[in-house]
């Protein structure tokens, strides 16, 4: 849920060039054109190991009680061999299958059939046809909000089977995890495989397409910018926000009617666990169309590093904790409790506080008060690819005067209160933490590359103004 660049405003679209200082030609802004030695050296590694690594994180906890090196260490030892590991993992089942096609299947009706009405009666929401940004090409997509009502509906579905009809065990997931990942991987590559085709036979949009010429580049990072099928079903929001998000607090669910089968009693730390990343969970669907102005929109193309991201990574390695307090319980002291609540909300408030913060200020066109007083900005010009010019105000103000990416600190102090809720027995539940540290790092550099292709001398009048990332005063 981390924020991206600044949204592209559309007050003024005059088709001539600008000199801005940016890079020569038009469209620079968005996924790149030519692809480096390192770029692809780093592309090729994740393609290799990615998939690898998730299942070398499920197997650890299925077969070695979550210890992350002793299945190393047994392979090293001549203990084990990876032919004995791979046979004792649990195969893909036809119940597994059916469980995962039902679950894609609710989701895509969900999302593509069933309009949103959410925002009719909630006070506050804003769901229902909303537009996106301005794409490289100059086009602007509409998009059917529905999310939190496709995760309400669900949950009402899920709570409905466990306390009336019983249809399956609360368990489910949990019994099902390791067949359900080769459900993930199936589905995840199988719609990276068909989005590369789309985009060479049948685009959605051509002139928002961008070839490298390198397979493996293009497999990855994706060329399509907005592939669809038919006016509403959008890839990139569908699959970054359903089935994976919707899916992650029943996941966790899941993980707590085992542990209440296992032990007979839910945790404090598992509690903490769901509550957590279930506020998470529940600021993504309430912010969607926010969402529609963030990097995974406004920047990246739909291929693997999406699509099969938001299938396999997402729901395996995000879920970790939960997963991990299965096999390891704690019982919080109550002061421990109490301080990761507090970490937690904590963060989250500056996370919601700094993107509202922003959302307010490009809604007004910074005629508001952040603080108490007028917003500061900058204003910067850019153009898209067909050379119209457009006009973004950047805040420099408020929590966006503190750090150009202060909602990403708040994201990583919530990261780190579920790692923390696991206690410190196994490395294992820390993953996440060390995972989120590198994104947003490396987000905060791509996303700012982008900024400069984008928005040329404007954009270093920018960090001039806000000259850290993250931690203020440090980084």
């Amino acid at each position: 849920m981390a924020a991206a660049p600044e949204k592209r405003s559309s007050e003024e679209r005059k088709p001539k060039r600008v000199s801005n200082g940016a890079q020569a030609s038009q469209g620079q802004w968005g996924r790149a054109w030519e692809v480096d030695w390192f770029s692809l050296a780093s592309i090729l590694f994740l393609l290799t190991f990615a998939p690898l690594i998730v299942y070398y994180f499920v197997l650890s906890c299925h077969q070695y009680q979550c210890s992350l090196t002793s299945p190393l260490a047994e392979l090293l030892l001549g203990n084990t061999r990876l032919s004995h590991l791979w046979d004792t993992t649990p195969a893909l089942t036809h119940k597994a299958a059916a469980i995962y096609v039902l679950w894609v299947t609710l989701q895509v009706i969900l999302y593509a059939f069933v309009p949103d009405f959410c925002h009719k009666f909630i006070p506050g929401y804003v769901g229902g046809v909303q537009e996106g940004a301005v794409t490289p090409a100059g086009a602007v997509n509409k998009y059917e909000i529905n999310g939190l009502q496709a995760w309400i509906i669900t949950h009402v579905l899920w709570f409905a089977n466990a306390y009336y009809f019983h249809w399956f065990s609360p368990t489910i997931i949990f019994d099902n995890w390791i067949p359900l990942l080769w459900c993930a991987n199936i589905l995840g590559y199988a719609v990276s495989t068909f989005a590369m085709i789309k985009a060479y036979f049948f685009p959605t949009n051509a002139r928002d397409c961008k070839f490298t010429g390198n397979f493996f580049y293009d497999y990855m990072m994706g060329i399509e910018f907005n592939p669809r099928i038919g006016k509403w079903f959008d890839f990139k929001l569908f699959f970054n926000g359903r089935p994976g998000i919707v899916a992650w607090t029943l996941i966790n669910l899941s993980y707590a009617a085992k542990q209440q089968e296992l032990y007979g009693q839910v945790t404090n730390s598992m509690i903490l666990v769901n509550v957590l990343q279930g506020i998470y969970v529940l600021d993504y669907f309430w912010n969607e169309a926010w969402y529609l102005k963030t990097i995974d929109i406004c920047h990246d193309h739909f291929g693997w590093y999406l699509g099969w991201g938001d299938c396999v990574w997402l729901p395996y390695l995000y879920t970790l904790q939960g997963l991990y307090l299965v096999y390891h319980p704690v019982q919080l002291g109550t002061t421990n409790a109490v301080g990761i609540l507090i970490l937690g909300l904590v963060g989250y408030y500056i996370f919601r506080a700094t993107n509202h913060q922003k959302d307010l200020f490009r809604r007004t066109d910074g005629n508001c008060k952040i603080w108490g007083k007028k917003p500061e900005y900058i204003e910067c010009s850019y153009l898209s690819v067909d050379g119209t010019k457009y006009y973004s105000k950047l805040m420099t103000s408020g929590f966006w005067g503190w750090a150009r990416h202060f909602n990403y600190t708040g994201d990583l102090m919530g990261s780190l209160a579920y790692c923390l809720a696991c206690g410190f027995a196994h490395i294992l539940p820390y993953f996440y933490i060390v995972y989120m540290t590198i994104l947003l790092t490396h987000r905060c550099i791509r996303d700012e590359h982008r900024c400069f292709s984008k928005y040329g001398e404007d954009w270093k009048r920018y960090t001039a103004k806000v000259p850290y990332r993250l931690i203020p005063g440090i980084f």
